[in-house]
């Protein structure tokens, strides 16, 4: 079984086909996603979702950093109020993005500290984006982030460094298709013999990030290709998918054990 630690499911290539999403997803034996939330009106989507294929979906409420400039002023009140559905299980997409900077980092900031301010309130992981932000985004989780409070790098591609950085404060990692692109893998391939297996989960990521190499070439990635991730990192760690995909399951249950829905 595999558990796809992100899918931006809420994306209308996704919904377009959601049937035949969560159909193969099944097929291929994914039997629970989270899906990625990363603005008040994606979280409101995704608890329908949530809802609507109880067995199978749990989520995130939060606010991306390229959206931190849109939030509404009430914003922490509504995620707050969102965040106690029993599916909900972390908070975020939330952190810094300063490549693109589609939000001013002063909006990002402040937003990022009260996301992590909720966290700890009700003791949620947090969920984290991070893009040649590193820097300031451990000084802000090291002064506002609880010792309690898991941490998440969604989407982690970094290398060596990187993974040091997050890895001295307790951060679990999220891995995706990215491992599966031999174009741009090799600084997140040096970092894999780091890598803390014990808090490693597995993502699609999905429609983004399609995996290379699948022939024919998917329209879109989607969270039944989660296996063609989890076969290609199992080869570099020297594990068998089989293996690999019960030490991410496991992971991923026990990083998000407040859901219902996660057991």
């Amino acid at each position: 079984m595999w558990f796809d630690a992100g899918v931006n499911l809420t994306n209308k290539r996704l919904l377009n086909d959601l049937d035949g999403v969560m159909q193969r997803a099944r097929q291929a034996e994914v039997r629970k996603q989270l899906i990625i939330s990363t603005s008040i009106e994606e979280a409101e989507q995704a608890l329908e979702l949530c809802q609507q294929y109880p067995d199978q979906l749990v989520m995130t409420v939060g606010i991306h950093p390229h959206d931190a400039g849109e939030a509404p002023a009430d914003y922490k009140e509504k995620l707050r109020e969102l965040a106690q559905a029993p599916a909900v299980v972390a908070i975020g997409e939330c952190g810094l993005d300063f490549n693109r900077n589609y939000s001013a980092r002063a909006a990002q900031e402040a937003i990022f500290v009260a996301q992590i301010e909720l966290a700890n309130e009700l003791k949620l992981p947090l969920y984290l984006h991070e893009r040649d932000a590193i820097e300031r985004q451990i000084q802000l989780l090291n002064q506002y982030c609880a010792d309690s409070t898991p941490c998440l790098t969604h989407c982690f591609t970094g290398g060596v460094e990187a993974l040091a950085r997050y890895a001295e404060r307790g951060h679990w990692f999220g891995i995706t298709g990215w491992v599966c692109d031999d174009r741009r893998n090799h600084e997140l391939l040096e970092a894999l013999p780091n890598l803390p297996l014990d808090r490693l989960v597995l993502e699609t990521d999905a429609p983004f990030l399609l995996p290379r190499g699948i022939k024919p070439r998917p329209k879109m990635n989607e969270p039944g290709l989660l296996p063609v991730i989890g076969e290609t990192l199992a080869g570099y760690l020297g594990l068998s998918a089989q293996k690999l995909a019960d030490l991410t399951y496991a992971n991923t249950t026990r990083f998000f054990g407040r859901g219902e829905n996660c057991d």
